[in-house]
C-alpha cells in the first residue's frame, strides 16, 4: 500500500472511529432512533468510501504489479481476488 493512502485510509479511520463512539453515546443517551440510523448510514458510507480507496490502490499497485509481470499465476490469482470480492463469486 502507498504511503499516501496509508496517510488516507489512518485519517478515515479516525473519522469512523469518532462517529462510532457517538453512535455509542446516542445509543447510551437514549436519542430518537432515526438519528441513530442516520447516524448508521453515514458510517456505512465512511467505510464504503475507505473500501473504495484501498481497492483503488490495490489496483495502482498490487494487481498492477500482476499483470505487468511474467507469471500467468499471479495475474490469475488478482483477477479471482477482484472477481471475488466485487462480485462475491468463489471458484
Amino acid at each position: 500500500m502507498k504511503d499516501e493512502t496509508k496517510q488516507a485510509a489512518s485519517r478515515r479511520l479516525a473519522r469512523i472511529a469518532g462517529q462510532v463512539r457517538g453512535i455509542e453515546k446516542m445509543i447510551e443517551d437514549d436519542r430518537y432512533c432515526i438519528d441513530v440510523v442516520r447516524q448508521l448510514q453515514a458510517v456505512k458510507a465512511a467505510v464504503s468510501g475507505l473500501e473504495k480507496v484501498v481497492l483503488s490502490d490495490h489496483l495502482d499497485t498490487c494487481v498492477e504489479h500482476a499483470l505487468a509481470g511474467p507469471d500467468i499465476d499471479a495475474r490469475r490469482a488478482k483477477v479471482d481476488e477482484l472477481v471475488a470480492v466485487l462480485g462475491g463469486f468463489k471458484k
